[in-house]
C-alpha cells in the first residue's frame, strides 16, 4: 500500500490468542460418615390403675332394679334377686362398689441413641479454604 508521502507499508497478518479452558480435578475428598451410640436412660412417670371391690350387704325390698349409679369415684352396681312372698318383689341383696384409683409411678426405659459424625480427610479445611 503506498502513502500520499510516498510511503510504502505492507499489510501484516495480527495474531489473535484464543484461550481455552479445561476442567481438571486437582484435590479429592473421601468423607466418611460414622454412627456413634451410646446407651441414655429416659424417665418418666406412669399412671397405672387400680380397681377395689368392696361387697356391701343389703337387705332392700325395690320395684325395679336399680341402675348402676356414680358417687365421686365410686361406681354402685346393684345386685338383684327375686324372692317369692306373698307376692313377688325385687331385693337388693349387695351393692358392689367399684373405685378407681391411679398410682403414679416413675419408670426407667435404657435406650440407645446414635449421632452421625464425618470425617473428611484430603482437603485443606481451614476458615479461608472455604472461600
Amino acid at each position: 500500500m503506498v502513502h500520499s508521502d510516498g510511503e510504502r507499508t505492507i499489510p501484516l497478518y495480527e495474531e489473535q490468542i484464543d484461550i481455552a479452558k479445561v476442567e481438571a480435578v486437582t484435590d479429592r475428598l473421601h468423607v466418611t460418615m460414622h454412627v456413634d451410640e451410646r446407651a441414655v436412660l429416659v424417665e418418666d412417670t406412669v399412671e397405672r390403675g387400680e380397681l377395689t371391690i368392696e361387697r356391701i350387704a343389703v337387705d332392700r325390698a325395690v320395684i325395679h332394679a336399680p341402675e348402676p349409679r356414680q358417687e365421686g369415684d365410686t361406681l354402685i352396681v346393684s345386685v338383684v334377686e327375686e324372692r317369692l312372698v306373698v307376692e313377688k318383689r325385687l331385693f337388693v341383696i349387695e351393692e358392689l362398689r367399684v373405685t378407681r384409683t391411679s398410682i403414679t409411678e416413675p419408670v426407667a426405659i435404657a435406650e440407645t441413641v446414635r449421632t452421625m459424625r464425618a470425617t473428611v480427610e484430603g482437603a485443606d479445611l481451614s476458615p479461608a479454604a472455604g472461600n
